[in-house]
């Protein structure tokens, strides 16, 4: 089933908050090899003038694969997660996330293209705070290939 280009500005409802623990953080800077102090030592996050430690930038992926997960549950997406490649990811921040965020995420598809046998979609998932307030954007293309 190829990839449904119906996708292409569909936008999921917010997710649920999601509440950043500061051992979620340090973990994820580990796994990353993020070795600022600010990224795991609360004194030094404090120092530079965060309330907590500072997740790394890629830690919104995190946030963005559960929105993912949502989409690529929809049975008319037609996207077989077999199939799929990351090919692209970029983030655009207002400001860091920090340990103790209530965050929500709301991805919408931008655009569905077809290259040859395969699919590519690109979606966007918007991070905001509890005040609703954006924290940063992360911009995913997945490549689909079509049949072997």
């Amino acid at each position: 089933m190829p990839v449904n280009p119906e996708l292409q500005g569909r936008a999921l409802p917010p997710s649920e908050p999601y509440l950043v623990g500061r051992e979620k953080v340090r973990e994820f800077a580990r796994a990353v090899f993020a070795t600022n102090p600010i990224h795991l030592d609360v004194a030094a996050a404090q120092a530079a003038g965060y309330a907590d430690v500072v997740a790394p930038t890629t830690f919104a992926v995190v946030l963005q694969a559960l929105a993912l997960d949502e989409l690529l549950a929809q049975p008319d997406t037609g996207i077989d997660f077999s199939r799929v490649v990351h090919g692209d990811q970029r983030f655009t921040s207002t400001r860091p996330i920090v340990a103790g965020d209530e965050l929500t995420a709301q991805l919408t598809v931008t655009s569905v293209k077809t290259l040859g046998a395969h699919s590519m979609v690109s979606a966007a998932t918007a991070i905001a705070d509890a005040a609703g307030e954006h924290v940063v954007t992360a911009i995913s293309t997945l490549v689909v290939r079509g049949d072997d």
